[in-house]
């Protein structure tokens, strides 16, 4: 591994150490050459599924549309970035885990749906509003109501007490 400092080509692994989750390996290396220390992260790269857009069009699966999409979606909402990442792995896991070559571009907005849902319900709404082309504000009040944990009172005429 190269150094990241002075680009010398012997460096040497000083500890390892598996991370909580079990899914990377984190090493602190040391250069021969300079002695400074660095840290390198090892993970298993997984070949993702194609994603099939509504036009036909293929692409391939990238996380990072998926962050810009909860970061609309929760854009100054309290949801601490901690929820936000785990949701997105989430959401890759289940597309992997799918094990299909290809994955409609509906199929992961849905997924996402459901996680904006546990995360937060007007992030939901947000995200729903563009995903399913809301068209009028009976939409949104649909997708509200759907949404409210106690039935939404509407206006209605004035009661007497």
């Amino acid at each position: 591994m190269r150094c990241p400092f002075c680009k010398g080509h012997e460096t040497q692994v000083v500890d390892t150490r598996e991370s909580e989750e079990g899914d990377s390996i984190r090493r602190r290396r040391r250069c021969a050459s300079c002695e400074k220390r660095f840290t390198t992260y090892e993970t298993v790269e997984l070949r993702m599924p194609q994603v099939v857009k509504q036009n036909g069009m293929r692409s391939e699966f990238d996380a990072e549309k998926l962050r810009t999409s909860f970061k609309r979606a929760l854009h100054k909402r309290p949801v601490s970035t901690e929820l936000v990442d785990g949701a997105i792995d989430h959401v890759t896991q289940k597309v992997f885990a799918l094990g299909e070559r290809e994955v409609g571009s509906r199929q992961i907005g849905e997924m996402v749906m459901k996680e904006l849902l546990k995360l937060d319900k007007v992030a939901y709404i947000r995200f729903a509003s563009v995903y399913k082309s809301f068209q009028d504000v009976g939409d949104f009040a649909d997708a509200v109501h759907a949404v409210s944990d106690t039935p939404t009172r509407r206006p209605s005429a004035k009661r007497k007490p």
